[in-house]
């Protein structure tokens, strides 16, 4: 059994109907923590929040509540702060995770990859920390999902890598500007990961294995997998944390060596 060190505090994760974002949310649940979570499917969100209901242990006081809501929907982000509001649940973290990746040499990349990429990856995580800025307890610990593309150079991925380096850019003036509110903000840039991002970036069976296989030159040799993330992401949420501010915890598995 997990030691429950998140006994008492309220998580929100975005996008945490599948990959990194489910696998931080079981294993927040699993140490005490109460969740609000977010995605854009109703079903899966469904799915995804009596799977964690499951793990609920009775003597646990514990809740998990599933809020439909897109990150690239400004509406539906303010409308989620503000029943969180009405309902007067305090959050002790975020972790911005929900994004999107599709792929595209720069000569053909389209207005409305721009636009959609952007608007997921980068606004969608700024507009929903400033919604719930009157839901943050103090303090509270902010963790944003950023790429290890921030670094280094892929070809076909560079709206992807400057919406993740947009949104690094205002984490670090925010972490001054909300210093007197006790908000810490704080990244992770995960190397390559095995998730359904990679099918949803259209990549087949066969490039995603063919893929994944190339991996294994890597230091750590073979592909990542979500749980490979969520000792760090469990780290920033907690008090051991509360010394950071705009760190960046690189986990590649020595990929950008």
């Amino acid at each position: 059994m997990m030691p429950a060190q998140f006994q008492g505090k309220t998580i929100l994760i975005t996008g945490a109907t599948a990959g990194i974002g489910l696998a931080a949310a079981q294993s927040l649940f699993q140490q005490g923590a109460s969740l609000v979570i977010t995605g854009r499917d109703q079903a899966r969100l469904q799915l995804a929040t009596q799977r964690l209901q499951a793990l609920i242990e009775s003597s646990h006081k514990q809740s998990v509540i599933g809020v439909l809501c897109d990150s690239a929907n400004v509406e539906q982000i303010q409308q989620m702060a503000a029943q969180l509001q009405r309902d007067q649940i305090k959050l002790d973290g975020v972790l911005l995770n929900a994004g999107v990746f599709y792929p595209e040499a720069f000569e053909q990349t389209s207005l409305e990859n721009i636009t959609t990429t952007m608007a997921v990856n980068f606004t969608g995580p700024a507009i929903t920390l400033q919604a719930l800025l009157p839901c943050l307890n103090k303090p509270a610990s902010v963790v944003f999902v950023s790429s290890v593309a921030v670094l280094k150079a892929f070809a076909t991925a560079g709206v992807y890598s400057a919406s993740k380096a947009a949104f690094e850019g205002l984490a670090r003036v925010l972490n001054v500007e909300l210093a007197e509110r006790g908000v810490r903000i704080n990244t992770i840039r995960p190397g390559v990961t095995a998730t359904e991002i990679q099918a949803k970036a259209g990549m087949d069976d066969a490039s995603i294995e063919g893929f994944f296989a190339s991996l294994s030159s890597t230091p750590v040799g073979r592909v990542l997998e979500t749980q490979d993330l969520v000792p760090a992401i469990n780290y920033l949420l907690t008090d051991a944390s509360i010394g950071l501010r705009n760190a960046y915890i690189d986990i590649d598995g020595g990929f950008c060596l």
